[in-house]
């Protein structure tokens, strides 16, 4: 089966439900018009579909591998990638001073969702990339800004990320990796990543690794670190990758799943590196990168559960087994459908929710609103968790569709599987979304959370009179998530984290919901979308209910049990 762009799903999305014409009635995104939309997602689309989706099994069957201290990339990825950098789809919103095309996060996240359902190892290259525009951009010296940015948005050279240590994951502050100062006012960076995406690749001219590392007066924890622009090859003074840094891939990590991404050991050796923002303030400039990576994988896990959907689709609607009516294959059996039909609704609700947060992301860079910024920051744990989870629970469903087939390498339902697994770990395990989510995100007593219910409520009040039998649950769902979250914001730290991971997972079911309803409405009431909302508001949201129930059980009960009986037990 070949992947195909869901194009008509973004531009319902996008013209319909999550408010596009909000993004493109300020002045900072006007050209954006729909007009423009479209033909840039189209254009996107035959990508996805022509060029990067046909090398996804190349990838898979044929990983990068390391050979005398480079990495080689999979057969036919730089081809694709070399598509990728001339179409200028590395980073359609990167800004415009710097040879970026200054369009919305919303179309961004759009093409990311695409290039993932046609290749999630190779788009990953472009995703890291991405989110070391943003922070060099927020965050970087012009000097610095007019050498690198031009460069990473053409796609002549790549960006990664560097934090995780052996001994430092999600404790970032633990790491020790140091920097010296130099007499011309550069730096020496020494120690060793792991976990690095794309620390190394033959089809860009030059590596560029944002490391974190600390000064030999930066406090310990956190609030010590600063961070480093450090280029696998100097620049000279015409901006020419020349002499090698100090800085070498050691090795490159077995993994489950993206194949064809390399996961590289770097090592640096009194490498020189380039201070990014203020010294002892690394953390603000790399959050800067992993906010905008965090909603980059949510589109991955999303465009994940579209490829597996797709294929699944497909296989059951030509594999016959059992006596069925109709087509006299799997799609007529009732646990298929019931398995389909939540394959396809649980994708669209996790899509509708990354690209509403894309669009506050917009309107808070275009309007500086605090509204939009605080929905945006609200917003993103919950797409990164849920679009992901999602990702993962759909192909799984994908593989059980196939059957036995499915466990068989052959037919590609367990490559989605597999890939997707990382998701929910990198950028942030889901659990510390989650924390981030019931933590940061509440620091203002819920404010933006009752915000956005308000008009899940309001919705849900508009759509009484058409779709009473839908109205009803939704608006209920909405009134028990608030009475949660104004007991939640009540607890200690301690209980809420307990409570984190459901309460996230409700919010989502109550969203997902939400947008599931205005589809419907928007249909008229009678039509798939309407058919697909009934189904995800009478058989997946009342989990909402059993999810509430586990935050209101607090922190006692994970401790009533001894670390001695979690082993003997």
């Amino acid at each position: 089966m070949s992947y195909r762009a869901p194009l008509a799903d973004f531009h319902f999305l996008f013209e319909t439900l999550v408010g596009l014409d909000q993004v493109r009635a300020t002045d900072m995104f006007s050209e954006a018009t729909e007009d423009m939309t479209q033909a840039i997602l189209s254009e996107a689309g035959k990508l996805c579909e022509e060029v990067i989706a046909p090398v996804n099994r190349a990838g898979d069957e044929h990983h990068s591998t390391l050979e005398n201290g480079r990495v080689r990339a999979a057969p036919g990825y730089a081809e694709a990638y070399s598509a990728i950098a001339e179409g200028g789809w590395v980073n359609v919103s990167g800004p415009v001073e710097h040879g970026g095309m200054g369009l919305p996060v919303a179309l961004q996240t759009a093409i990311n969702d695409m290039m993932s359902s046609a290749c999630l190892s190779l788009q990953l290259n472009p995703l890291l990339t991405q989110g070391q525009i943003e922070a060099l951009n927020a965050h970087a010296s012009d000097e610095l800004k007019d050498l690198y940015l031009p460069k990473l948005i053409s796609g002549e050279w790549s960006g990664t990320m560097n934090l995780t240590e052996a001994g430092a994951g999600s404790d970032v502050g633990a790491l020790v990796t140091r920097a010296e100062r130099n007499d011309d006012g550069t730096y020496a960076v020494t120690g060793q990543k792991i976990f690095i995406t794309w620390g190394d690749c033959d089809f860009v001219e030059n590596v560029c690794h944002l490391v974190l590392a600390r000064l030999p007066d930066g406090a310990p924890g956190t609030k010590g670190i600063s961070l480093f622009l450090v280029p696998r090859n100097l620049p000279d003074d015409n901006g020419t990758p020349g002499l090698a840094n100090g800085v070498k891939v050691v090795s490159l990590e077995s993994k489950l799943g993206i194949h064809g991404s390399p996961t590289c050991v770097m090592e640096f050796d009194g490498a020189r590196g380039w201070l990014v923002g203020e010294e002892h303030r690394g953390m603000a400039a790399m959050f800067t990168m992993m906010n905008n990576a965090r909603l980059g994988v949510a589109a991955q896990g999303i465009g994940l559960a579209e490829a597996a959907t797709q294929h699944a689709v497909a296989y059951a609607m030509e594999r016959k087994q059992g006596k069925v009516g109709g087509t006299g294959t799997i799609v007529e059996h009732a646990d298929v459908r019931r398995m389909l039909m939540t394959m396809k609704s649980e994708t669209f609700a996790a899509r509708a929710i990354s690209l509403a947060n894309a669009v506050a992301i917009d309107m808070g860079h275009a309007t500086g609103d605090a509204d939009w910024k605080a929905r945006a920051a609200l917003l993103t744990p919950i797409s990164k968790a849920y679009g992901t989870d999602i990702g993962h629970e759909v192909a799984s469903l994908g593989v059980q569709v196939h059957g036995g087939m499915g466990y068989i390498e052959e037919t590609g339902a367990a490559q989605y599987l597999r890939d997707v697994r990382i998701t929910q770990i990198y950028e942030g395990t889901n659990g510390i979304q989650a924390m981030d989510l019931v933590a940061r995100k509440m620091m203002d007593g819920g404010a933006a959370a009752y915000a956005l219910l308000d008009e899940v409520e309001t919705n849900a009040e508009a759509a009484r009179g058409t779709l009473p039998d839908l109205a009803k649950p939704m608006f209920n769902a909405a009134e028990n998530f608030r009475e949660v979250t104004e007991w939640l914001v009540e607890q200690d730290m301690q209980d809420r984290f307990a409570g984190c991971v459901p309460y996230l997972r409700a919010f989502a079911r109550v969203l997902g919901a939400h947008y599931h309803l205005m589809a419907a409405m928007a249909e008229g009431g009678t039509g798939p979308r309407t058919s697909l909302a009934t189904f995800h508001i009478k058989r997946l949201l009342p989990e909402h209910e059993g999810l509430i129930a586990q935050v209101r059980e607090g922190a006692e009960g994970l401790y009533t049990m001894s670390v001695e009986d979690l082993q003997a037990v």
